[in-house]
């Protein structure tokens, strides 16, 4: 499966199928946030959080691509990413694109 953010596939013609999404929600865990609360104190990456971000990321993404291979699709174009709070202590990672079918020229 191709996957990008741009608009097309350089080269070759493609059929809009429709649009995708693949996403996650995931909350903070305790763990997580004594490490946060000592890191504010004393600065530095949150580790934690960047590796659940990661995760949450590549989930939405397998998602994502795993939603526009059930459609038939040979790409996905136009790819994006956004969070969002849910409620408090969790938060929704969306991917969404647009599903193509690669056309011979």
């Amino acid at each position: 499966m191709i996957v990008t953010t741009t608009d097309g596939i350089e080269g070759k013609r493609t059929e809009v199928i429709g649009i995708v999404f693949g996403n996650t929600v995931r909350a903070k865990n305790i763990g997580n946030d004594i490490t946060a609360g000592l890191k504010n104190i004393v600065g530095g990456e949150l580790k934690g959080y960047s590796d659940m971000l990661t995760q949450a990321r590549k989930e939405a993404y397998d998602r994502m691509v795993e939603s526009a291979d059930k459609m038939g699709a040979d790409a996905i174009v136009n790819v994006r990413f956004t969070t969002s709070q849910t409620m408090a202590g969790a938060a929704e990672l969306l991917a969404y694109g647009t599903a193509v079918k690669i056309k011979s020229v």
